[in-house]
């Protein structure tokens, strides 16, 4: 449990079928746990496909269209992993978009795993201290982030964090950082 109060917060999750289960509900619950409205934003409406790691998982009801969705409805946005969910949703323009809208607001972003291919195709990750599953870490570089292998990096409101593992420093960090609000160096 979180010393921070994110109550009455707005929380996106963008995803799509491919997620890695545990980094949608963990971050999911942690942010209810402090008070906070998550959302699951999503290309398409319906029910997506939750993975644990190659096997299939539960599903999950999404609650609003890419499309339809507005940045400045929300206060933060959570990008979870998974490599089938990040290979989709990067090439989404409606999610680079809307993720691109978070940055252009200054307002809290948080990707783990494969979650960071987004932020590359988003145009958001230059010259930004990030971390990723360690696939990423050629990708991440050559769009001009600065990549270390930490289990969670905060960058004026970016949180990154590698995989599973490290989630509970992840989930800290996101509360923490939604607390915080805004951030002026928060910026595409």
């Amino acid at each position: 449990m979180s010393e921070h109060s994110i109550a009455g917060k707005k929380v996106a999750f963008l995803l799509t079928d491919g997620v890695e289960q545990v980094e949608l509900t963990s971050p999911w619950q942690a942010v209810k746990d402090a008070g906070g409205e998550p959302t699951l934003v999503a290309p398409k409406s319906g029910k997506l496909q939750g993975y644990n790691g190659t096997e299939e998982g539960d599903t999950f009801d999404v609650d609003m269209t890419v499309a339809d969705a507005d940045a400045s409805d929300f206060d933060a946005l959570v990008l979870p992993g998974g490599v089938v969910n990040a290979d989709h949703l990067r090439v989404d323009k409606d999610a680079q978009n809307f993720t691109r809208s978070f940055f252009e607001q200054h307002k809290p972003v948080a990707s783990i795993c494969h979650g960071p291919w987004l932020l590359i195709e988003a145009g958001v990750i230059k010259g930004r201290n990030v971390t990723s599953y360690f696939t990423l870490e050629t990708d991440l570089k050559n769009a001009g982030a600065n990549w270390t292998d930490q289990e969670v990096v905060v960058d004026q409101g970016l949180v990154t964090s590698r995989n599973p593992d490290d989630l509970p420093a992840f989930n800290n960090k996101l509360v923490e950082e939604i607390s915080e609000g805004e951030h002026a160096g928060q910026t595409a």
